[in-house]
């Protein structure tokens, strides 16, 4: 198994992958910017099982949402890791959120969908 996660913050994003790898065998691929988790699912094919999405990344005004259309159209489940999940677009609401600050069992909560 193989769960993306894309954050920007690194304490955050080491606290995922902590969270993440306790709890799901397999590998944990972390990406901080939109290009690298967007080269990675380009380049990952089909053997992504599921991804964790900080919404807002950087001070550039990037979004991960180029990475959730990818992974929607492909089926791929996901979960958007956000403090600001009122900007996540109607057509995504559906898809399951974490609000930041995020509790670990809250992240253990979403991880069966990954199976």
């Amino acid at each position: 198994m193989t769960i993306l996660i894309l954050e920007d913050e690194p304490i955050i994003a080491v606290d995922l992958e902590e969270i993440v790898s306790g709890r799901a065998s397999g590998t944990v691929v972390v990406a901080a910017t939109l290009r690298d988790a967007l080269r990675y699912v380009r380049e990952c094919g089909g053997d992504l099982d599921f991804a964790l999405l900080d919404l807002q990344l950087g001070r550039d005004g990037s979004t991960s949402l180029p990475v959730a259309e990818i992974l929607m159209r492909a089926k791929v489940p996901f979960c958007f890791v956000s403090a600001t999940t009122e900007a996540i677009p109607s057509e995504m609401q559906s898809v399951p959120q974490v609000r930041k600050p995020f509790e670990p069992q809250e992240i253990e909560a979403v991880l069966p969908l990954a199976a």
